[in-house]
């Protein structure tokens, strides 16, 4: 056998990384710098983790890759294919607010028990919790009124009550049982504000508009 020398070996050498160092350079030109594959098992990346791609433009294949790992930006309509074959992803598991609190100033006017029209912000809020229980199991929905110290004990008692029997019915319009809601009125009892608000009129009504308010609490959730 003839020996190559010594020269041509080297120049062998010099050549065949540069050739290689050159069609890589070809294979990533006119790439977008911004796109990196998702699946780098799967397509041959540069040091930027950018796809390399050949002379023609197309991603270059390890030996890793399969129909399965197709991505969009190296053949789109395989990877819809992909997608589209794809199982469909689990249902979410419905969950349910244990307790919320709605502003009686949302869903009625002052001093009044009839809720506001429907399209306001507080009957929206209201239409979206009894939304939530629809494919959720539960023992007890108490809907508890509170009321704010303006006035007597006894007339806010009765207008919290009825504050509450009206969020019940409108639950019930929403497809809830009424056997599984209990309405009740606990007046200026149990107020928020505590002994934060002084003064008369406009300004000792709005500072005490945290505590005319409607507690929903679901129990028994499974």
């Amino acid at each position: 056998m003839k020996k190559l020398s010594t020269k041509n070996t080297l120049i062998g050498m010099i050549l065949i990384p540069a050739m290689f160092s050159g069609a890589v350079l070809a294979q990533v030109g006119g790439i977008d710098q911004d796109r990196t594959v998702k699946k780098p098992e799967a397509y041959g990346v540069d040091d930027r983790g950018v796809v390399v791609r050949n002379t023609t433009g197309l991603c270059w294949h390890t030996g890793y890759w399969t129909p399965a790992m197709a991505i969009p930006e190296c053949e789109p309509d395989l990877a819809k294919k992909v997608v589209a074959e794809a199982p469909p992803a689990p249902a979410p598991v419905p969950v349910a607010p244990k307790k919320v609190t709605f502003s009686a100033d949302a869903l009625f006017d002052f001093d009044s028990a009839k809720l506001k029209p429907s399209g306001g912000h507080g009957i929206l809020a209201l239409n979206d919790f009894a939304a939530s229980l629809k494919d959720v199991k539960y023992d007890r929905i108490e809907v508890v009124g509170h009321a704010d110290r303006i006035g007597s004990d006894s007339y806010n008692h009765k207008l919290s009550h009825r504050r509450a029997e009206a969020v019940k019915a409108h639950l019930v319009s929403r497809g809830i049982d009424p056997n599984l809601i209990h309405a009740i009125g606990k007046g200026e009892a149990h107020p928020v504000t505590g002994n934060s608000c002084h003064g008369h009129g406009k300004e000792l009504k709005a500072c005490l508009a945290p505590d005319r308010r409607v507690d929903i609490e679901v129990t028994g959730i499974k």
